[in-house]
């Protein structure tokens, strides 16, 4: 019986288990914690997502994914949800011994026989409909129940598209949806780290034109070339912090997968410095409004 690890727990904050199967759903290619049989794992490691939702989902997942007497350890930073760990566990039905250790609390429990509140905490923090936006998402994915300012000022200013594009970090598919309006669209490549992101896309956006990766956009092989446009929110967080190189990085891979003469049109937020990487890359790079704290750059290769 194989043990199971979720996201990347510190080494120095916890023993990891060797040879563990890696359920994190931001890391590309890995197993599936909610497709895992119940009471199939001899123990999990967890670090524990920041967000209320998120966590209580992926801790319900675990434990019913873990054999009873089984080992469940989570941690997390004090400032992102490690404060509320040993009373969540225990309102499943755990014991829970606690410590301390560089800005991170790790509780630690056995998977009891009976676990209580599972069936709520998997619905709540589970893919569900949002009924504002009409459209699936799930709780951790970015924005995951509004549309990004950001986004929606570039929906508002983006213009009718052609030929094969590329959506870049493509979360829920808000972009995409609207690219596949135009008729002249002839496919677009939805592109997202996070595999739950991907599946609500693919729920969101049902059109035969558009194809759906679980991938990094900064990993060479994950984006296709020869593209006639890009379109990107480009993120600039990276596990809770911000990450300028991160959105850079998204610049300089659409650059790369544009033709000639290709367009690549971008959302961000106003203080990020992409116009310094983006001038180099492009032949015209052209601001095309600054409003509400963000930028839309039209950017032609």
């Amino acid at each position: 019986m194989s043990a199971g690890i979720y996201g990347k727990p510190l080494a120095e904050v916890v023993d990891l288990p060797a040879g563990a199967v890696q359920f994190s759903p931001l890391m590309p290619g890995a197993s599936e914690l909610g497709q895992q049989g119940e009471a199939t794992l001899a123990s999990m490691t967890m670090l524990a997502p920041p967000g209320t939702l998120e966590r209580r989902y992926a801790m319900a997942l675990a434990l019913r994914a873990v054999v009873p007497g089984g080992a469940f350890t989570a941690l997390a930073p004090n400032d992102q949800g490690g404060t509320r760990l040993r009373k969540e566990l225990q309102a499943f039905g755990c014991t829970v011994t606690e410590s301390a250790r560089r800005h991170h609390r790790v509780a630690v429990c056995t998977r009891p026989d009976k676990l209580n509140g599972i069936d709520a905490a998997l619905a709540e923090g589970g893919p569900q409909l949002v009924a504002d936006l009409g459209l699936w998402s799930q709780p951790g994915v970015f924005a995951w129940d509004r549309i990004d300012p950001g986004s929606a000022l570039l929906l508002e200013h983006l213009p009718a598209l052609a030929g094969r594009g590329a959506d870049l970090g493509c979360g829920i598919g808000i972009l995409s949806h609207a690219v596949l309006a135009s008729p002249a669209v002839a496919q677009v490549d939805l592109i997202d780290i996070d595999r739950r992101a991907v599946q609500a896309a693919q729920h969101n956006v049902d059109d035969p034109r558009a194809r759906f990766h679980w991938g990094d956009v900064r990993d060479s092989n994950a984006v296709p070339g020869d593209l006639d446009f890009v379109v990107m929110n480009a993120p600039f967080h990276d596990a809770g912090a911000e990450d300028r190189t991160l959105g850079q990085g998204f610049v300089k891979r659409a650059a790369e997968v544009l033709r000639s003469g290709g367009v690549c049109w971008l959302t961000a937020n106003r203080h990020l410095p992409y116009e310094a990487v983006m001038k180099p890359l492009f032949k015209r790079v052209d601001l095309r409004i600054e409003a509400a704290g963000y930028k839309i750059y039209e950017a032609r290769k």
